[in-house]
């Protein structure tokens, strides 16, 4: 055996000192964070990383219109002291990216695979909704963060370039985020709490419910091993909010079925998908033919009235409506639904205290707002009335709540439609081009303005309006394009009119049109107007108007009792030669103008800025109508000025005498016309009238044109007969319309 001698026992020695002391390093290299800005983050810090891609066929030359599949991954890392409830992250996509995945996070506002998010989206975490804290798990990353693997197609990068997100970050109310920091294929930024924020005191573990135009809540009422019984309630907060035939989707996540419904049912009943499914295989010796759905996206729908006191599927309250939730306004009774479910779940789910609630869920209606959802959220357990009538409450097992809020409509994508007209204009300007839309294989112009119409052709539809629509453009010396415009392609038409506009108010008429197969019960439709607009509104006649404190200066108008039906379009009394005649409702408003006496009805104040009906927005015309009138520069009122002085002047007579002649030749006079009765109107034409009280008289006579024998004016040697004769008409036809006049 060879022995090294000391030097070298010395020296190998340290080498082991130096290798342990490495080993008991507490930080570790490993661990230490890639991006140096996540040591100073105390908030949330939020990752994406662009992955790869690959070209999708079809292959173009067009590098705009090229599509490529890719992959990136974001995470979100709660770097707090406290747990970061219910996280929700967006996403700011800009290259017109459609997700088919993303696995770890589900997508909001009930948009289903493939989701075309071009204008960025937000997700929120499924199943990881809740992140903890690093103290409380000893720093364990897989309940600290969030992996998001996403799944797409995006536009128009070409490579090298690398297609990154505009933005990154939190939308959890109470933070703020810096903008994201950007470099090669990787983004990142940190969140922190907004000092300014002031949060409402929470005592429980929950968050608290929220606030929505429409809230669904999921309670859980009994809790068994393999199935639960839940209730979801529906309520409707907004005063414009309104929903008729609803009806309501989910996504099942985890393999749960429904087996029984009360208060509700699934368009679909087919137990196929839970015999040839994931289901059969667990549930070996069930019996799948009473199940009520094994859909993954269930349709349900209200049941009908008649079947409110069914003891098997329905006496449940607030239940069977057919459908239609309305304003509390309205009926406050209606203003809600309620339905119960048996769900029956899947491994490994297989405990009574796992529940999880269904996501992306949606809701809609026949001709009614559009709603987005947002995820399921815990809150604290709901307490209902205890069912044997005691003082007492009972808690449910678990509660979630849905908020569901009101968006406007994309442009041509809206299903109501507004017309304008005026007195004192006799064109209407009818609805949008393509306002609610425009087919693929069209014979007509999406792009075009509409043709103006005669008011007559309100009364027609689309297709029989075409004959007026051309005879009246010819007439107003307007261009006609062709192909001509499409249609507006809406189901229900208002129109409004001003219909007269005096020294002391105004007033107008809504007139509301059906053009579907389809009744609307309770029907309304809500005005906002301009501010002067809306605090002279006097009085409306034919319809119920209340004034909306909750939303700013809006009206809101529905049927008399017994006239509460808009009907449907209906066949004319020829069917075979008639055109189709819509369902019509209409009435008369009046304003004052008591307390905005300088209103411009005509400039803009007398037309609705925001119209609804059964509270979807409606499109409105992109300009109003103007007055025949010309508008006269200041300029031009000079050069009028001068033109008026040399008129007088060549005049010597003016004011001219009329003179009633006796049988001797005597007359008498007073003038009837002076230097004051003078008027420019509107459209800039000059004209004179009869000054009933000329200056110089204490009375006026009216003169009878049978007592009329001659108009004398002495006039200069400048002056033609021709214009002598005009004032000998004009004051003829002026005396015969004040004596019709004094008549009346």
């Amino acid at each position: 055996m060879r022995f090294h001698s000391w030097p070298q026992q010395i020296f190998l020695g340290l080498c082991l000192l130096f290798a342990t002391l490495s080993a008991q390093d507490y930080d570790n290299s490993d661990n230490t964070p890639a991006i140096p800005a996540l040591d100073t983050c105390n908030g949330v810090f939020f990752t994406y990383n662009f992955i790869e891609r690959a070209k999708e066929f079809p292959h173009v030359k067009n590098a705009s219109a090229q599509a490529y599949a890719f992959k990136a991954q974001a995470t979100v890392l709660n770097t707090m002291s406290e747990n970061l409830k219910a996280w929700k992250m967006f996403i700011g996509f800009q290259n017109n990216e459609i997700l088919v995945n993303t696995d770890g996070a589900v997508v909001m506002d009930g948009l289903e695979f493939p989701a075309h998010v071009g204008n960025g989206t937000t997700i929120s975490g499924y199943p990881m909704s809740d992140l903890m804290n690093a103290i409380d798990t000893a720093g364990d990353l897989n309940q600290i963060q969030a992996k998001i693997d996403i799944k797409g197609t995006q536009f128009g990068v070409k490579p090298p370039r690398t297609p990154m997100p505009k933005t990154i970050k939190l939308v959890n109310n109470g933070f703020r985020c810096p903008r994201p920091t950007k470099k090669g294929s990787q983004m990142h930024v940190c969140c922190v709490k907004d000092p300014k924020f002031k949060n409402e005191a929470n005592v429980t573990k929950f968050l608290p419910r929220q606030k929505a135009d429409l809230t669904i809540a999921y309670d859980v009422l009994q809790s068994y091993g393999n199935n639960y019984l839940a209730q979801v309630t529906i309520d409707n907060w907004s005063p414009l909010g309104r929903l008729d035939n609803w009806n309501l989707t989910w996504e099942w996540m985890r393999g749960e079925f429904i087996y029984s419904m009360r208060g509700a049912y699934t368009l679909k009943r087919n137990s196929a998908s839970c015999i040839y499914g994931q289901a059969a295989s667990y549930y070996t010796t069930f019996d799948f033919s009473p199940v009520m759905s094994c859909e993954k996206k269930p349709i349900i729908v209200d049941l009908p009235p008649e079947r409110a006191k069914d003891k098997d599927i329905g006496n449940l309250p607030f239940c069977c409506k057919n459908g239609t939730i309305l304003p509390s306004l309205m009926n406050e009774t209606l203003s809600k639904a309620i339905f119960q479910l048996q769900v029956y779940k899947m491994p490994p789910d297989l405990n009574r205290t796992i529940l999880h609630p269904p996501q992306k869920w949606k809701i809609e209606g026949e001709l009614n707002p559009t709603y987005k959802c947002g995820p399921p959220i815990r809150v604290s357990p709901m307490e209902f009335p205890d069912p044997s009538g005691l003082i007492s409450n009972t808690i449910a097992v678990a509660s979630w709540q849905i908020g569901c809020n009101i968006t406007r409509p994309v442009e041509r994508k809206s299903r109501c439609c507004v017309s304008f007209s005026a007195y004192y204009n006799d064109s209407v300007l009818p609805c949008n081009t393509c306002a609610c839309g425009c087919s693929d294989a069209m014979a007509c112009d999406p792009d075009a303005q509409p043709l103006l119409l005669p008011s007559e052709a309100l009364l027609l539809p689309f297709e029989n309006r075409t004959k007026k629509a051309l005879a009246w453009t010819k007439l107003k010396h307007r261009h006609a394009p062709n192909p001509l415009p499409c249609s507006d392609n809406c189901g229900v038409s208002i129109n409004w009119h001003i219909i007269s506009n005096y020294r002391h108010g105004w007033s107008a008429r809504i007139t509301l049109f059906n053009w579907k197969d389809y009744t609307f019960k309770d029907w309304f439709t809500a005005v906002q107007l301009s501010p002067n607009a809306f605090l002279g509104y006097e009085n409306v006649y034919s319809f119920h108007g209340t004034k909306l404190n909750t939303t700013n200066d809006t009206l809101f108008l529905q049927g008399l009792e017994g006239l509460n039906y808009l009907l449907p379009e209906t066949d004319g009394k020829n069917p075979k030669i008639d055109p189709r005649v819509p369902g019509k409702q209409q009435s008369v408003i009046s304003f004052t103008k008591k307390n905005t006496p300088d209103i411009k009805i005509a400039h803009g104040d007398g037309f609705p800025v925001k119209v609804f009906f059964d509270g979807e927005e409606c499109a409105l015309p992109d300009e109003i109508p103007r007055g025949d009138g010309v508008r006269i520069s200041v300029g031009l009122l000079r050069l009028l000025l001068i033109v008026i002085v040399v008129f007088l002047k060549i005049f010597e007579c003016v004011p001219c005498i009329l003179r009633r002649t006796d049988g001797d030749g005597a007359s008498e006079s007073p003038p009837l016309l002076n230097p004051t009765s003078l008027s420019l109107y509107r459209n800039g034409a000059l004209s004179l009238y009869l000054s009933p009280n000329p200056i110089g008289s204490a009375r006026s006579k009216v003169f009878s044109p049978r007592n009329l024998t001659s108009v004398k004016c002495s006039v200069s040697s400048t002056a033609t007969s021709p214009s002598a004769n005009a004032l000998k008409e004009y004051a003829v036809k002026s005396i015969k319309a004040r004596q019709s006049d004094d008549r009346g």
